[in-house]
């Protein structure tokens, strides 16, 4: 089967004007997590939420895929905190270790940071917490950001499409 050509994959939509306060959509929200945006702000987020039967795995404890969410909203909303009107971004890589498991009960709170911002590419870390502050799980991430002025930078030449 032919490979589609790059530009014609799909690509992230803006997110909406105030992504911050925008709490009641995405993924994580589906999951019962939440954007805290009174700890949220320029270059920084923070995810908040308790943890639940439907989260746990096999083992009684959280499933990594809601550590993983949990991080990758909170490092790609302070990614996103940093792009200009006519930018968009998109996770290229995540990297998340779990340190310690959480229980059904448990309040996670994944905070994420912007440590550089580039041109094309933002890396970001995070870490996720109990209540007690004892941290569960830490992350490091990638995001390539696009501008809707044309920017065709990380397209493949026509010559080595095929």
């Amino acid at each position: 089967m032919p490979r589609t050509p790059a530009e014609s994959e799909p690509r992230p939509q803006r997110p909406r004007p105030d992504l911050l306060r925008a709490s009641r959509h995405g993924f994580h929200h589906e999951i019962g997590f939440r954007i805290d945006h009174e700890l949220s702000g320029k270059g920084v987020c923070t995810v908040t939420g308790r943890v639940e039967t439907r989260h746990l795995n096999i083992n009684a404890v959280v499933h990594g895929g809601v550590y993983a969410t949990a991080l990758d909203t909170a490092m790609g909303a302070a990614v996103v905190s940093l792009l200009r009107e006519d930018e968009t971004a998109a996770t290229t890589s995540l990297y998340v270790e779990y340190l310690r498991a959480a229980r059904e009960g448990d309040e996670l709170t994944a905070r994420g940071e912007v440590l550089r911002r580039g041109r094309h590419i933002a890396f970001a870390e995070g870490n996720l917490f109990d209540a007690e502050g004892r941290r569960l799980s830490q992350a490091r991430g990638t995001w390539y950001i696009w501008s809707s002025a044309g920017d065709r930078v990380g397209t493949v030449p026509e010559h080595r499409r095929r």
